[in-house]
């Protein structure tokens, strides 16, 4: 028999006291309200591209503040658009992270809030003013000469298109692999003069209420038709004509008037309108204030279903406003890549070239890519890179695709590798550019993928990519042989090379890295005046 004081066997657990309770969870940065710091309940994105607690732009609206924020940029509240995508990530990371979900804030403690950061941005610009009354009379002198002698100005291809900054505005690296000279871009839009000038710098003692400008919006403003059609036909000329006037012209009160009137439904008003847009567009001082004022919207609705003229002056906006690496995200969010993918089957070769090259700018920011993939854009793509419309240009928004993961599953899950060898075999290109273009795309579908070794080797690339070592341009022999040294089974070259990272994001798809075909007329001249 077992005894008494051994039968039961009590333990005491007691928690050790080196572990600690679990911290809590932090928001990823783009959950959180760049005003509060808090998890935004209702996240809605603004024209300036930024993501904010729907209620905080209410009272900044109300209060007319914009805050400044971490990078030193204002926001523009103008237009807010619900950012459902956001707000169900946020949702799911709650859910899956055991964190509350956020509920929208009081409008009291809101503007308890922005008050109180409207006094202390305030305190901090008169201090700043101060400062600057405090400036030496020797530093004064040195302002003066650096206003007397400006610096150089560079032509517009170089500072607009061809710049290699050190990151892009979707925050994405930009590494520079084997540096070379800039490559010739396309910068106008098809329907642009190309007398057009980029080197008009604002000036600020202009008055911007001038008498043509009143002129103008009286008529633009007037509920007689007759009196807007001769409203959008003289800011359609003068703009056109008077290079010096397309910036001062560029107010938010013309704006605001001519707005409306892209949604006329008389051709001549609606066609006349847009192609003032595009010509005021032409200044790159011009592009963020004109995307802030709410225009890409109506530009958007006459791509779905505007007159055909009107339609190709608004593809050529959009490529134009697209240059701009601050509006690229807005442009997409607001729903404009569905409808410029439509337009790449136009019936106008005008409004297809623009298309092509505005998808191709607004496919430079990541966020742009996820969204042309999930749209089922890359099946179209090859179509038309594979009837040779278009396919210099096609060629290199796939490259932009094939940078990210998803935008390379889908080209290979849709024969990609097949089209592009093809292509290749056919050697129909209308200049070495499109050939170029075309091995680059090959390449960048050919990075960490499983499938594509196989894949070429059922299409024949082997014999195809040899031909190109041996007669293609150095940047296609030197790719050539990467993917050959891949289908042999030989990496052990990666050892020493750069990094896949760094070459996606540095220059398949960067803006010096490849020329854009521009087909026979090899300069890119515009000819079409409007």
């Amino acid at each position: 028999m077992v005894n008494d004081k051994h039968k039961w066997k009590v333990s005491f657990y007691r928690p050790s006291s080196s572990r600690s309770k679990p911290e809590r969870k932090q928001p990823p940065e783009q959950f959180v309200c760049p005003i509060s710091g808090s998890l935004m309940a209702d996240p809605v994105i603004v024209s300036s591209g930024q993501s904010f607690e729907r209620n905080y732009v209410q009272v900044c609206r109300n209060l007319g503040f914009s805050p400044i924020l971490s990078d030193g940029s204002k926001p523009d509240f103008s237009t807010v658009i619900p950012n459902l995508a956001i707000k169900s990530t946020i949702l799911n990371w709650c859910d899956a992270s055991a964190v509350d979900r956020p509920k929208p804030p009081e409008l009291d403690s809101v503007e308890k809030l922005v008050r109180t950061l409207m006094a202390s941005q305030e305190g901090n610009s008169r201090s700043e003013n101060k400062k600057e009354e405090e400036i030496s009379v020797s530093e004064k002198e040195l302002l003066k000469g650096v206003a007397e002698n400006p610096p150089v100005k560079f032509n517009h291809a170089t500072t607009e298109v061809n710049r290699r900054p050190s990151y892009s505005s979707s925050g994405e690296s930009v590494l520079s692999i084997n540096p070379i000279s800039p490559l010739p871009f396309t910068t106008r839009p098809s329907c642009y003069s190309s007398s057009s000038s980029s080197e008009i710098v604002a000036d600020e003692t202009l008055n911007p209420s001038s008498a043509e400008e009143e002129e103008i919006v009286v008529k633009l403003e007037s509920p007689q038709v007759f009196e807007q059609e001769e409203g959008v036909k003289s800011l359609r000329n003068i703009t056109r004509t008077m290079k010096e006037i397309r910036v001062p012209l560029c107010t938010t009160l013309l704006l605001s008037a001519l707005q409306p009137l892209l949604n006329s439904k008389y051709s001549v008003i609606q066609i006349n309108a847009v192609a003032a847009v595009v010509n005021i567009s032409l200044e790159k001082i011009n592009k963020v204030k004109i995307v802030r004022s709410g225009i890409v919207p109506p530009l958007i609705d006459i791509l779905k279903g505007g007159y055909p003229e009107a339609q190709e002056h608004a593809a050529g906006a959009i490529f134009s406003l697209a240059l701009d690496d601050e509006n690229k995200t807005a442009i997409g969010v607001l729903g404009a890549l569905q409808p410029l993918i439509h337009s790449l089957r136009s019936k106008s070769q005008q409004a297809r070239q623009d298309s092509a090259l505005a998808l191709y700018h607004l496919s430079l920011v990541q966020g742009n890519r996820s969204k042309l993939v999930k749209l089922g854009s890359i099946p179209t793509l090859l179509g038309l890179a594979r009837s040779g419309d278009l396919a210099s240009r096609v060629l290199l928004i796939l490259c932009n695709l094939a940078a990210c993961a998803e935008g390379r599953a889908a080209m290979i899950d849709a024969n990609a590798v097949e089209c592009l060898v093809g292509i290749l075999r056919r050697k129909e290109f209308d200049s070495e550019a499109t050939r170029e273009n075309c091995v680059a795309a090959l390449y960048s579908v050919s990075q960490r993928s499983l499938r594509f070794k196989g894949l070429a080797r059922e299409a024949g690339a082997v014999e195809v990519l040899r031909e190109v070592e041996e007669r293609g341009s150095e940047r296609a022999r030197e790719q050539v042989k990467r993917m050959l040294q891949m289908m042999r089974g030989r990496e052990e070259w990666e050892a020493d090379s750069v990094s896949f990272d760094s070459v996606m994001e540095s220059g398949v798809m960067g803006r010096n890295r490849y020329r854009l075909g521009i087909g026979k007329n090899a300069s890119g001249a515009n000819t079409t005046e409007f």
